[in-house]
């Protein structure tokens, strides 16, 4: 059976920002989380819009004497819905970021279009409400007392953010480890939020606000080399069976469960890619030996393919041995055949040929009888 090479579409991992998959972003970049983000945005923006086109039609709608309460409800319907449809913007648009983007300028732009969308929904808000940007100088200083007590830890956590993207202290897809204020935390940073900054840690998430990263001490982490290696699996063993016998046979911790990857079909032979990452780089020796001994039973080796080689030659001389003895005696039968026949042609069609001989020795001592062709001058 010829060998057959199985090459897949490349997603979206597959390009200059492949790494976000090895960090712990494959759950929020899967294609459900887009899609109910996306959908998300589609229910957003009407509702938003219903907000302003109800704002604008108050006394129309429930008369004078409810447009105070109809202006204050809808300044903070349009702040919830504004939050809500940052968040869904920035996770819709995730994957376009990835695609042209490396992982720290990704999370940037990410971060900078929730943080615009915050803003305009908030002037919008303060527009409805009713404050320009004079009564906001004027009132300033009562202002920010009101909201510094209403949302001292929102804004804290906010500005934290902020702070955190303009002195990146630690890039998206770094692994760091926090230490500091009663906290110890380590893993890769996945994503960098308005209130949170989440870092994965295999397939887990640990979200910790921003007004805690930015007092705490940032040790980063150079992450260990990962094993890669191709095996070629006996007939019937699937990469199925290889991802349950690693689990259960490996004993050096890992940062995240071993990837079995189909490279290749050759018959009925399997050939596949296993990567790990231990914890530790000083474990790759030994997590390398435990996936070679795991391995080593379920693969095919090269002296079983050197045998079953021999063998196929061994049975295709021995065919064509006998094939070439049958086709050499038909040839010869046919060539015995074909010259019968030319000579039974020859003696129809000239009957005396076998009788000159006879005659001319009869009449002249051995000589033809036959006349010349041309007549000789007298």
């Amino acid at each position: 059976m010829p060998r057959i090479k199985r090459y897949s579409k490349p997603s979206m991992f597959e390009t200059r920002s492949h790494s976000w998959a090895e960090v712990g972003l494959a759950k929020q970049l899967s294609r459900a989380a887009v899609k109910r983000a996306r959908l998300e945005l589609l229910l957003l923006l009407p509702l938003l819009v219903g907000v302003i086109v109800v704002y604008t039609q108050r006394k129309d709608i429930f008369g004078p004497d409810l447009a105070l309460p109809v202006r204050i409800a809808s300044v903070v319907v349009m702040l919830i819905l504004g939050w809500s449809l940052a968040r869904a913007a920035g996770r819709s648009l995730g994957p376009m970021l990835f695609r042209r983007m490396d992982p720290a300028t990704a999370g940037t732009v990410g971060f900078l279009i929730r943080l615009a969308t915050i803003l305009i929904t908030f002037f919008a808000a303060a527009n409805i409400a009713g404050l320009s940007a004079r009564s906001l100088t004027l009132g300033g200083a009562f202002t920010a007392v009101v909201l510094g007590l209403a949302a001292q830890q929102t804004l804290g956590n906010l500005f934290a953010g902020m702070v955190l993207l303009s002195a990146r202290p630690f890039r998206v897809g770094e692994r760091v480890k926090l230490q500091g204020s009663g906290i110890t935390a380590e893993g890769v940073v996945s994503q960098l939020g308005l209130l949170y900054t989440v870092f994965a840690d295999g397939e887990d998430e640990i979200m910790i606000p921003n007004s805690v990263v930015l007092n705490v001490a940032v040790v980063p982490l150079r992450e260990p080399d990962a094993i890669d290696m191709r095996a070629r699996l006996r007939p019937g063993v699937t990469p199925t069976d290889i991802q349950n016998m690693l689990e259960k046979e490996l004993e050096t911790p890992l940062l995240d469960r071993p990837r079995i990857i189909l490279e290749e079909l050759d018959g009925d032979e399997v050939v596949v890619r296993i990567q790990a990452t231990p914890v530790a780089s000083n474990d790759g020796p030994r997590l390398a030996t435990e996936i070679l001994s795991a391995v080593s039973s379920e693969t095919r080796s090269s002296e079983d393919r050197i045998a079953e080689h021999h063998a196929a030659l061994e049975n295709t001389a021995s065919g064509n041995g006998t094939e070439g003895e049958d086709r050499r005696a038909q040839r010869a039968e046919g060539e015995e055949e074909t010259s019968r026949a030319r000579a039974a042609d020859t003696g129809a069609q000239d009957p005396r040929a076998a009788d000159t001989p006879q005659d001319g020795a009869a009449a002249g001592g051995g000589q033809s009888s036959r006349r010349p062709r041309y007549p000789t001058a007298r």
